[in-house]
C-alpha cells in the first residue's frame, strides 16, 4: 500500500474494505470498471487541490453541485451536513503533525458518506489517515463505512491527546521551579505560546466535539448498532481535551499573574526601604547642608569641640528618627 504522499491523478488512497477488516488498493484508472461485492465498500481519499480530483467529483462521483461545492471550498470550519438519501457531509480538523508545522494550525479533512461509499478530501497530509491504511495492512482496519468515518475521527481525536501532553509538561515544570525557587523568573516567550496555541485548538475542537454530540445521537440506518456509543466516547474524550486546554490557559495566568504580583513585592519593598533611608538622611542633610553655607555668623565656627557638638546632635537626631518610626511602626 502506498503512502499518503503518493497522489496519482489526485487520488492520495483508494481502498474497497472487505468487510472483514482488510482492503484491497485502488488505483485512478480502476474506478471506471469497479463493481462492489454485497459486503464491500468504497473509501476514495483525493487531494482537493489536483485538477484531476475536482474533475472527478464534478463529473464521475455522483453527488450533488452543492455538495460538491461545500467540497471544494477554500475555508471551512468543523460542521455535520445530512443529506437526503441518507447521506452526509462531514467536515473535522485535526492536528497538524507535518514536518515544520505548528501543530495547533488545524488540517482539515472533509468527508462524503453514505452506506457503502466514503469520499474524502484533504489539502495537507493527515497522519490519522495513514494510521487507519496501516491497520488495513494488519487486517484489523474497518469493515465498512460506517466505521471508517468512526476510525478516522478516532484517530485525530487521539492526536490531539498527544499534543494536549506536550502543552501540559512545561507548564508542570514552571509551577514546580516557582515552587522551589521563591527568586525564579519564568519563561515569558514559552508561557505565553503554550497560552496561543491553547486558545487555537480550543477554537476549532470545541464545535467538532459539537459534531460528535450530534452523530451520538444520530440513527441513520447504516450506522452499526454500538456506533452512537463510540461516537459518545469520541464526545467525551475531546470535552476532557477541551476542559485540559482552557485549565492550561488558566494555570499559564496564574504563572503570569503570581510573577507580576511577586516582581511587584520586591518593588513595593525595595521602594519602602529607600524611603527608610530617605527619612534618615534627609534631616541629616538638610542639618550639614545648612551649617556648611560659607557664609558669616556660622555658629560655632571659633569653638573648637563644635564639630563634636554637632555630631552629637546628629546622633541625637537619628536616634529620635529611629524611636519615632519604631512607635509608627515604620521599622
Amino acid at each position: 500500500m502506498h503512502n499518503d504522499e503518493s497522489v496519482t491523478g489526485g487520488l492520495v488512497q483508494g481502498f474497497v474494505l472487505d468487510g472483514r477488516g482488510g482492503a484491497r488498493e485502488l488505483d485512478h484508472e480502476a474506478l471506471e470498471q469497479l463493481v462492489l461485492l454485497p459486503n464491500e465498500s468504497l473509501w476514495l481519499h483525493w487531494d482537493r487541490s489536483h485538477p484531476q480530483a475536482q474533475e472527478w467529483l464534478r463529473n464521475n462521483s455522483g453527488l450533488s453541485e452543492f455538495s460538491c461545492d461545500l467540497l471544494l471550498e477554500e475555508n471551512t470550519r468543523p460542521r455535520l451536513l445530512s443529506l437526503p438519501n441518507d447521506e452526509m457531509l462531514l467536515f473535522l480538523r485535526g492536528v497538524n503533525l507535518n514536518p515544520g508545522a505548528e501543530p495547533e494550525d488545524m488540517v482539515s479533512i472533509r468527508i462524503f458518506a453514505d452506506a457503502r461509499r466514503v469520499i474524502s478530501m484533504r489539502l495537507r497530509p493527515l497522519r490519522a489517515v495513514s494510521d487507519v491504511v496501516e491497520n488495513f495492512a494488519r487486517g484489523c482496519g474497518p469493515q465498512n463505512a460506517s466505521e471508517l468515518i468512526l476510525a478516522l475521527a478516532s484517530q485525530l481525536t487521539s492526536k490531539v491527546e498527544a499534543l494536549v501532553v506536550t502543552l501540559t509538561e512545561p507548564v508542570d515544570v514552571e509551577e514546580e521551579r516557582i515552587d522551589a525557587d521563591d527568586r525564579y523568573v519564568p519563561d515569558h516567550a514559552q508561557l505565553q505560546q503554550i497560552r496561543r496555541r491553547s486558545a487555537s485548538l480550543r477554537r476549532f475542537l470545541a464545535p467538532q466535539r459539537d459534531i460528535y454530540a450530534q452523530l451520538a445521537g444520530s440513527k441513520r440506518s447504516w450506522f452499526d448498532a454500538d456506533a452512537c456509543g463510540y461516537w459518545n466516547e469520541l464526545n467525551n474524550h475531546l470535552t476532557r481535551y477541551l476542559e485540559e486546554l482552557e485549565l492550561i490557559r488558566e494555570r499559564v495566568a496564574l504563572i503570569l499573574e503570581s510573577e507580576h504580583r511577586r516582581m511587584s513585592e520586591q518593588m513595593n519593598r525595595t521602594m519602602y526601604r529607600f524611603g527608610i533611608i530617605t527619612g534618615f538622611f534627609l534631616p541629616l542633610s538638610f542639618l550639614t547642608g545648612l551649617l556648611g553655607i560659607n557664609v558669616g555668623g556660622i555658629p560655632g565656627a571659633d569653638i573648637p569641640y563644635a564639630f563634636i557638638l554637632v555630631c552629637a546632635l546628629m546622633g541625637a537626631l537619628t536616634f529620635g528618627q529611629w524611636w519615632l518610626f519604631r512607635r509608627l511602626r515604620w521599622l
